[in-house]
């Protein structure tokens, strides 16, 4: 009898590259539509432009490197790439600013590397930080949530002073850019802190206080709790490891609880910091991606960690309001360390 002879692995996992990043796009569907109620139509055009811009991307630098383009492409991980990123930016990125990033994310921080599973720091990310330390005047601007008065409207811009602005840089006569932005929650705090205002002072502010919930920021509650949601859906199904998530959480709760019962009045409580800006994205969508994370079952604890300490350390004391793209890509860089301290022990090997 001849047997039919196939190179290992003999046994076959149940899903692929593709199954995983469609499973990883459902997830990120209920923050996204979220993002898209709390702050307009900025992410929706944000969303769009990486979109195109990363798959043409992905499709030339293939194309140039004499690489199959309609399979990489099927693989949806430019798709990924994108939708993070995009969601990531501030609701009214000029429209050049997302191209820049998305090319930075494919053909930099992706392609140079050698594409899909040897690209070293996430490629999301690596886009952030290009525009945000070459344009962080652009990287602010985000709109008053819905809901939120300020200035002589109430919650985002309309569709039409939106598109004027992201894609012509035009805005209504007299109004200008501070009219229909204004800073996120944690930025907000930190500029406050450094006045010397404390945490419930800027709280009951009158002009601040619409822009505060019970947990975190107006809205921003939601959209970390939608990700949440989509997170364990992920872990549930086997796409994300749980590890770095835990370890991500716990490490940012424990660390910012800390401070805050040492001085409340000068440091925001856990529950802000766990639901404020983009933590439950990294938490369980950027912080796992497989290629630039820790392997290891020790080592992801270690690196999820140490991404939740450094976003604390950023968002406290660095430059930067919220400083999840920086911790990321730090991490990215010890992963290999992490990884070759934490080798599980080998079966039968007395010396390990």
């Amino acid at each position: 009898m001849l047997f039919k002879r196939t190179p290992a692995p003999h046994i076959k996992q149940s899903i692929n590259v593709q199954d995983m990043m469609l499973k990883v796009l459902y997830a990120l569907i209920p923050g996204a539509l979220a993002s898209i109620y709390f702050f307009g139509w900025g992410v929706l055009f944000n969303l769009l432009i990486a979109i195109s811009v990363c798959l043409l991307s992905e499709a030339v630098i293939l194309k140039v490197r004499q690489r199959d383009v309609t399979d990489s492409l099927m693989d949806g991980s430019a798709l990924v790439t994108a939708c993070l990123l995009a969601l990531a930016l501030p609701s009214l990125a000029p429209w050049w600013l997302t191209v820049i990033a998305s090319i930075s994310a494919i053909a930099v921080a992706k392609h140079l590397y050698g594409g899909l599973g040897f690209n070293p720091f996430n490629p999301a990310m690596v886009g952030y930080i290009v525009v945000m330390i070459s344009f962080p005047l652009e990287m602010t601007l985000w709109t008053a949530p819905m809901g939120v008065p300020h200035g002589s409207t109430t919650g985002w811009p309309d569709f039409i002073t939106t598109f004027n602005w992201v894609f012509l840089g035009a805005l209504p006569y007299a109004e200008t850019i501070d009219s229909i932005s204004m800073a996120t929650p944690i930025d907000l705090l930190k500029t406050q802190l450094s006045q010397f205002h404390d945490v419930t002072e800027t709280r009951n502010n009158p002009d601040f206080s619409p822009l505060f919930s019970s947990i975190s920021g107006t809205g921003w509650q939601w959209i970390n709790i939608l990700y949440l949601a989509g997170g364990v859906w992920l872990v549930k199904k086997g796409v994300a490891d749980w590890r770095i998530p835990t370890a991500f959480l716990i490490s940012l709760v424990l660390i910012s609880n800390l401070f805050a019962v040492i001085d409340y009045s000068a440091n925001s409580s856990a529950l802000f910091h766990a639901f404020s800006g983009g933590t439950m994205l990294c938490a369980f969508f950027i912080a796992t991606d497989p290629v630039s994370a820790s392997t290891t079952p020790r080592g992801r604890w270690i690196y999820g960690a140490g991404i939740g300490a450094l976003v604390y350390i950023i968002r406290s004391w660095g430059g930067y309001p919220d400083g999840i793209a920086f911790a990321v890509v730090l991490m990215n860089i010890a992963a290999p360390l992490i990884d070759y301290y934490t080798q599980p022990k080998v079966y039968g090997d007395p010396n390990r």
